[in-house]
């Protein structure tokens, strides 16, 4: 398959997991009743109960809140869908045993916020870990070097930009004339400077395999849950790996 893994992050990071996570317990979903690996997936989470005998439903995106918890790999249009119709309210039911559930109206925007800080958070980790790289100068040297596992763009970044480092991507891969280029984010420059701490964050990448996937990870499934994949079906025909959801 000609297409590399740039314009379809969604999809080799699911299909990376399921190689990776064969032995592990699959779970779930509490919408769909299909099953998908926990890493794709996005996990909800209750609170301590309250003084009124109710729990709130959270978003808990790095899965590490105590407790049982359900998940779900539904996109935000199919989350706002579901609890429209109550079937949401009636699968939290299930899944939390029947705990009095406070289920919030802004819940999916919530998820999403989550995800994007997810995102964010993982970034800033390979920043300190010295595995980022900032800057088209130092972006490009690398991308002509062929050594660039994933390449980023703000979503407010110029396209003369980014079409310069998607071309320097190309060359140095050696598949100039596929029209490859680097994922553009949910976040603008702003976002990205902050969360760096750096002036101007307009691109950015990674050449550690390991680090790629990490940030990849995260990025597929904020996009998914935005509706919004990094790529479409590849050159075979196959659709981009879309996961749905679990409980504990």
């Amino acid at each position: 398959m000609r297409t590399p893994h740039n314009e379809r992050v969604s999809s080799d990071i699911a299909d990376g997991a399921k190689a990776r996570t064969t032995s592990e317990p699959e779970r779930r979903c509490i919408l769909s009743g299909e099953h998908g690996a926990r890493a794709a997936l996005v996990r909800l989470a209750i609170s301590p109960i309250k003084d009124d005998g109710t729990h709130d439903v959270l978003p808990d995106p790095l899965a590490r809140a105590p407790g049982r918890g359900a998940w779900i790999g539904v996109d935000r249009p199919g989350l706002e869908a579901a609890l429209e119709s109550g079937q949401m309210r009636g699968a939290l039911a299930r899944a939390f045993k029947g705990a009095k559930l406070n289920v919030p109206d802004d819940l999916p925007q919530r998820t999403e916020d989550g995800l994007r800080k997810a995102l964010l958070d993982r970034l800033g980790l390979e920043m300190r870990a010295g595995l980022l790289i900032l800057g088209s100068d130092r972006i490009a040297e690398h991308a002509r070097g062929g050594v660039l596992e994933l390449l980023l763009h703000a979503s407010d970044a110029s396209e003369d930009g980014s079409k310069k480092l998607d071309q320097a991507w190309r060359v140095g891969k050696e598949i100039e004339g596929s029209g490859a280029r680097g994922t553009r984010l949910p976040l603008d420059r702003a976002a990205l400077s902050v969360a760096l701490g750096r002036d101007n964050v307009v691109h950015l990448a990674l050449a550690d395999a390991s680090a790629a996937e990490r940030v990849g990870q995260s990025l597929s499934r904020l996009l998914h849950f935005m509706g919004t994949p990094a790529g479409g079906p590849d050159d075979s025909g196959e659709a981009d790996g879309r996961v749905t959801a679990t409980t504990d």
